[in-house]
């Protein structure tokens, strides 16, 4: 099958070594600049533009192409969609790659754009048959490395993909800990950004494609996260526990004060007490033939020479 990957971040290219080195699928990388460091890979990238005038050279550049898979959010992705529908594609996979999309509240500061897709989604699966699914990691481990997901070139425009913006800064050995209504430490999945590149060139080939197809390289409770990051850099953390009362109150304190960055980390620290980045059911570990990394094994490697 010929494949899209809309995007070149750090997801996009780790999608990409996985069709790559797993999978004998061609693909073609769609890019709004062109990008010599992944031609020299021997990868084929196409600069496209998603604005309306040029919409007939994005649905020719998705002539052939089986299924698109996108790593790009906004009105850029929605014109990714349409493109695709009309060029014929059978299968579109949206920039979703974090929790489930039915837990997310109506009106989410997170959302960036993605509740829109799955809503142009539904409307061409229905008018043009083009099947879709939301591939869901939870967390991405990258998070816990040094420098943040923004490292890895993910999450560059999130505002809090930064080292310490979700639940643990290592380098400064502050940790907070969000608590569930069970008053239990909150639970959520993860799995690494090569393991989601993995995952999705092997569901390419699936029969079919369902609503979800949920991924993960281990799930635990965020205070077991904490005690291996403890563990790893050989000394205990600072750690900051958050019930409800006291997230709402945080999160209503950074409101008065306009700062935004703050106003997404608390968010997303009530969205984990939700569990939104939990489940389960990891549908798509049983359907393919990939072994994830565990978390420990991944943070060891991580900060190894740190």
């Amino acid at each position: 099958m010929r494949v899209a990957i809309a995007g070149t971040n750090g997801l996009a290219c780790a999608i990409a070594e996985g069709i790559s080195n797993n999978t004998d699928h061609q693909f073609i990388i769609l890019s709004r600049a062109a990008k010599p460091h992944l031609t020299a890979k021997g990868w084929q990238v196409v600069v496209v533009n998603y604005a309306e005038t040029y919409r007939q050279n994005l649905i020719f550049t998705l002539a052939g192409v089986g299924a698109v898979i996108s790593v790009v959010g906004g009105s850029a992705q929605i014109a990714l969609i349409d493109a695709a529908a009309r060029a014929g594609v059978r299968r579109f996979a949206p920039a979703e790659f974090e929790g489930q999309a039915a837990l997310r509240p109506a009106t989410d500061a997170l959302d960036r754009g993605k509740r829109s897709a799955l809503e142009r989604l539904k409307y061409h699966q229905t008018h043009s048959n083009m099947q879709y699914t939301s591939f869901v990691c939870g967390i991405l481990y990258e998070r816990f490395s040094p420098g943040g997901m923004m490292a890895s070139r993910i999450g560059v425009r999130s505002g809090i993909g930064g080292e310490g913006d979700y639940l643990i800064h290592i380098t400064h050995k502050r940790a907070r800990i969000p608590y569930a209504t069970n008053g239990q430490p909150a639970t959520i999945c993860m799995t690494s950004a090569e393991d989601v590149g993995r995952f999705v060139a092997a569901a390419i080939g699936l029969q079919n494609w369902p609503l979800e197809l949920r991924m993960r390289g281990d799930r635990m409770n965020v205070s077991r996260l904490v005690h291996i990051a403890e563990a790893i850099r050989g000394t205990h953390f600072e750690r900051n526990q958050y019930n409800s009362q006291s997230m709402q109150s945080e999160l209503a304190l950074a409101q008065a004060s306009q700062a935004i960055q703050q106003q997404l980390r608390v968010i997303s620290l009530i969205a984990t007490a939700n569990g939104r980045f939990d489940f389960a059911s990891a549908n798509l570990n049983t359907m393919v033939n990939v072994t994830p990394k565990r978390f420990q094994t991944w943070l060891q490697e991580a900060w190894a020479h740190r």
